[in-house]
């Protein structure tokens, strides 16, 4: 009975979550309530035992450090200064911020990327009187495809990088930046060639005004800018080194977020910025948990781990692929972040069950998640945003007609991961 509750309160939310009627956060919180209402676990249990508070305090670090540099404009110097480098055209400008998003993703993660940029570039795009939905659409998946290559470019990775202790923030890098690169190089010649000629027609009525802008008046240059920049490098540089300082990833982040709201209290008021944090989303991945808890808590994870093991007879070669092509195919519909929640314990049940070597299907999971997760404007919380803050603007992305650009993309990116993974792995 308690397995059948378990599995009708996660189907259940799922539904809604896909259905983006309600609130996200609060449908994984209402859901994760129920299972305590009807005694699958105490409440002390669910929130000990099954929130990975790791990573509840990673994106909370990661936010106060990003919403801090925010308020020195730097990232509006960014916009405008990548404007002037292209003279305001079309193309140029389309590679740039595909540049810009993919790096920016990779490193301060696509949702943060995303936040901080769109509005930046509808600003740019409305200036320079340029359509917008080529530039929306591919900010979504480079911030996708580039959030790919590290461990806290995309929530999936942040997932799994804090579940798997051996897998490091420099292993993200080695395992999966080169194929990263490949796969970003191919999807820009790919976007191009989809929206080169509207891109074209629209150069020749851009206003050019915008290019006369002086990018410095942006910047506010008080302390504050060096103070950030300075913690944001030190913070990254300690992502880049944790392995060797044996320092966790969650510590390196939290301290340099405490570090800079000492340093900036005389600047930005603690208050301020902790009412800016993204709540919805920490709350949303708390709910998350709990809800996952309670398929491992009733035994569900335990089963359908005997089923994937079944299914591919043991096999590390079998299996490594259906979870890239399961977790590529599946993440566009069902969003990423719930699905890699529900496939970790799996991983560790295979691994318990007697299979070996299971480092390939880890790679797989992350790239599956992450490059799937282009498919539709469900897939990833990066397109929500996008998709969200393009609305609060006035321009609208219209579901079917991105998913069928999202998918093509989706199916080369996992040809692309598939043809990596049997080279590198096997």
């Amino acid at each position: 009975m308690e397995a059948i509750i378990a599995i009708t309160v996660f189907a259940i939310s799922y539904i809604f979550l896909l259905l983006d009627q309600i609130n996200r956060a609060l449908v994984a919180l209402c859901g994760a309530a129920i299972l305590v209402v009807l005694g699958i676990f105490t409440i002390d249990s669910a929130l000990t035992t099954y929130v990975d508070w790791s990573t509840i305090v990673l994106l909370f670090s990661m936010m106060v450090l990003i919403t801090i540099t925010q308020r020195t404009g730097v990232f509006e110097y960014i916009a405008l200064w990548m404007i002037q480098r292209v003279d305001g055209r079309a193309i140029p400008l389309f590679i740039w911020v595909g540049v810009f998003t993919a790096v920016g993703s990779a490193l301060l993660d696509n949702v943060t990327t995303v936040l901080l940029f769109v509005p930046v570039l509808l600003h740019m795009i409305k200036k320079l009187n340029l359509p917008a939905f080529p530039y929306l659409v591919m900010v979504i998946i480079t911030s996708n495809v580039g959030g790919t290559a590290t461990m806290i470019g995309d929530p999936p990775n942040i997932m799994i990088g804090q579940a798997v202790e051996h897998l490091t923030f420099m292993s993200f890098i080695i395992h999966l930046t080169p194929v990263v690169i490949v796969i970003f190089a191919i999807t820009m010649v790919l976007l191009l060639l989809m929206f080169g000629r509207t891109l074209a027609k629209a150069d020749q009525q851009r206003n050019d005004g915008v290019v006369n802008l002086d990018p410095n008046a942006t910047l506010k240059k008080s302390p504050l800018l060096y103070q950030s920049l300075t913690v944001l490098v030190l913070t990254i540089l300690g992502f880049l080194l944790h392995g060797f300082i044996h320092v966790e990833l969650t510590t390196v982040a939290l301290a340099g977020a405490l570090i800079l709201l000492l340093l900036s209290q005389k600047y930005a008021d603690c208050e301020q910025i902790f009412a800016k944090v993204e709540w919805t989303t920490l709350f949303f991945f708390i709910g998350l948990f709990v809800l996952v808890g309670g398929l491992e808590q009733t035994g569900i994870i335990d089963q359908i781990a005997m089923a994937f093991i079944t299914l591919t007879e043991g096999d590390t070669v079998k299996s490594t692929f259906i979870i890239l092509w399961s977790a590529g195919l599946l993440s566009g519909f069902l969003d990423n972040i719930p699905y890699v929640a529900s496939m970790i314990p799996i991983l560790f049940e295979i691994e318990e069950f007697g299979m070996t070597a299971i480092d390939p299907m880890w790679w797989a999971l992350a790239l599956g998640a992450c490059l799937g997760g282009n498919g539709t404007l469900l897939g990833a919380s990066a397109n929500v945003v996008v998709a969200g803050i393009a609305s609060t603007n006035g321009v609208k992305i219209p579901f079917v007609r991105f998913m069928l650009y999202g998918l093509f993309i989706v199916v080369v990116s996992l040809v692309i991961a598939t043809i990596y993974m049997a080279i590198r792995y096997f």
